[in-house]
């Protein structure tokens, strides 16, 4: 994820170079003039090439386009907006669920403090690998003896680590360590851990419609090439920048939504989910009193700018 000031204009066209869409938002922009400079050559050389399109019709056409780009810009940034507003609750509850267990736990248990903390640190970490290209099991922490290798024949390994976690409390109960009562306020973070698992994988899992897709690129593709046409009676050879600010605006839109529809990904504007557990990490074994290794503690405060 690409982190500036939205402040600073200059800062925000340095990073224009770091980010993969618009370096190909730009070569398409460059294929435009392209076609744009073949068109107005072609108008010099046969003097004048008319277009079937009234232009009080193509008016209304961009028109009719704006309204899509910004229901297709709105519904894109709404994703990634949810998904960054769930992995900010997953923060919560973890640190409220170290929080009041922590509470509990006799502060000389050292054992069970870092069961737990590994245990639930873990989540984070393997849901980070869950949205993206599978759990790297060799970033998690061994709770107990073969519990990595247990975890690499599971298929769902966030349901199975919180599943661990809720045996956990049962046998805490058991013990005499929690009351009924405590059990009941664990439940509720616990269960909202699974909640944005489920929603991540909701977001993830369901696409933008290809019907709505196909139709608004088309659409762009359609409108990008009969664009110099009706320009050029007014225009002239400034038809093609012209022509290219408008593939600028319109493509730029359009390829910024297909990246940011799923964020879950490791694009240069997707969020920073490694970045996140691992700071959820960090924040769970401070709670807990537990000793968590240097190389793992400078990996949470690595800035978001850097992409797992």
């Amino acid at each position: 994820m690409i982190v500036y000031k939205s402040t600073d204009w200059w800062e925000a066209l340095r990073h224009l170079s770091s980010s993969g869409v618009i370096r190909l938002l730009l070569r398409r922009v460059l294929f435009v003039g392209l076609y744009a400079t073949g068109i107005a050559a072609a108008a010099t050389r046969f003097e004048r090439l008319h277009t079937p399109i009234d232009r009080e019709f193509f008016t209304f056409l961009g028109i009719m386009l704006s309204l899509l780009m910004a229901f297709r810009t709105n519904t894109a940034y709404d994703r990634f907006y949810e998904g960054r507003r769930v992995w900010g609750q997953l923060v919560n509850n973890c640190r409220n669920l170290a929080i009041v267990v922590g509470a509990r736990l006799p502060a000389d248990d050292k054992a069970t403090r870092t069961y737990f903390a590994r245990l639930l640190s873990n989540f984070p970490i393997a849901l980070d690998g869950h949205l993206r290209t599978g759990v790297r099991f060799e970033k998690l922490e061994d709770a107990t003896p073969d519990f990595v290798k247990d975890l690499e024949l599971v298929d769902h390994v966030p349901a199975r680590i919180a599943a661990q976690i809720q045996e956990f409390f049962e046998h805490l109960l058991r013990q005499g360590l929690i009351l009924p009562e405590h059990l009941i306020t664990f439940q509720r973070h616990h269960e909202a851990m699974l909640d944005v698992a489920g929603v991540c994988e909701r977001i993830k899992g369901t696409p933008i419609p290809f019907s709505y897709s196909y139709f608004i690129k088309g659409f762009i593709s359609v409108f990008i090439l009969i664009m110099p046409f009706n320009l050029l009676d007014t225009y002239q050879w400034l038809t093609v920048p012209i022509t290219m600010f408008g593939a600028y605006a319109l493509l730029g839109v359009e390829m910024i939504g297909d990246e940011i529809e799923d964020p879950f990904g490791k694009d240069s504007n997707d969020l920073p989910l490694t970045q996140i557990a691992n700071r959820i990490r960090a924040n769970v074994h401070e709670i807990m009193r537990v000793k968590l290794d240097k190389d793992v503690r400078e990996l949470a405060n690595l800035p978001y700018s850097v992409v797992f």
